[in-house]
């Protein structure tokens, strides 16, 4: 199996351009005085054939970033671009189409239909849209997530493990521009998370794939090459090659700050956290 990034150098996969970015990116829920700012005014970009993990305390807009960055929600201001394609002007039906052609997603639910088989369930996308798989393409995302003897098990016949990777292979079977993984590893145990993960980061240094995972688990984040740090819907600090062990100091000063900004005072030596 795969081990976590900073053990990889400085990752197999050479970036060659950007894969998605967000310019000045605000996501405002409600109105008025019960105004809640998920996000405010965010620059970000996502390096191609990289692994980029999304972290911060809860409320932070991690999830939200990832949502709008994908197409699955609207932004109140700021601009989304897709490679070189802005999203943020789409209409609903271009961007259901782009999200199905160009993004692929893993979420913490498996989101498996029960009655189909494995392969079945990893074709299901592009059964939809009408279009072929590309065979020499899945027969190596098959092989690469251990599923060859798994094809005609149904979900029900499946460990956890087993049917997040056939949700990994899923995502990957139409060989998308990025992929998008929500706590992917949230309902499983550790072993299986640890498999998972390692199948991520195989996808990015084997197979050329962008992925950026939001995860609140430090063990988690150390697969990937760059960890961003949201607090507050803003990026706040940036971590190159991480290990499980920085990220988790990193978050335990959130902590920190927190506690003394609910108290009315800032520790001394806190860091900014309004940093970009």
């Amino acid at each position: 199996m795969s081990t976590p990034a900073a053990q990889h150098g400085p990752g197999q996969a050479p970036a060659d351009g950007i894969a998605a970015r967000a310019r000045g990116l605000t996501k405002a829920y409600g109105s008025g005085e019960t105004t809640v700012l998920a996000l405010d005014s965010v620059d970000a970009d996502i390096a191609r054939g990289r692994f980029t993990a999304v972290m911060g305390p809860s409320g932070s807009g991690k999830s939200t970033l990832m949502h709008c960055l994908a197409g699955l929600d609207t932004v109140s201001a700021g601009q989304v671009w897709l490679g070189d394609t802005e999203i943020t002007g789409l209409k609903d039906r271009e961007l259901t189409r782009l999200r199905r052609d160009r993004i692929g997603f893993m979420f913490q639910s498996f989101n498996l239909i029960p009655t189909l088989t494995a392969a079945e369930n990893i074709t299901l996308p592009m059964d939809i849209a009408g279009k072929k798989p590309d065979e020499k393409w899945l027969d190596q995302v098959i092989d690469t997530l251990g599923l060859r003897d798994r094809l005609k098990h149904r979900p029900s016949q499946l460990s956890g493990g087993q049917q997040q990777r056939v949700a990994c292979a899923r995502a990957l079977a139409s060989r998308p521009e990025l992929i998008f993984a929500d706590e992917p590893t949230g309902n499983l145990d550790s072993r299986a998370g640890l498999e998972v993960l390692g199948f991520l980061r195989e996808a990015v240094d084997q197979l050329g794939q962008t992925v950026v995972m939001v995860t609140h688990d430090p063990g988690a984040a150390a697969h990937s090459d760059l960890v961003l740090f949201l607090a507050d819907g803003r990026i706040v600090d940036r971590m190159q090659q991480p290990t499980a062990e920085a990220v988790l100091e990193r978050m335990k000063r959130f902590d920190v700050s927190r506690a003394a900004f609910d108290g009315g005072e800032t520790p001394a030596g806190d860091v900014n956290l309004d940093k970009d």
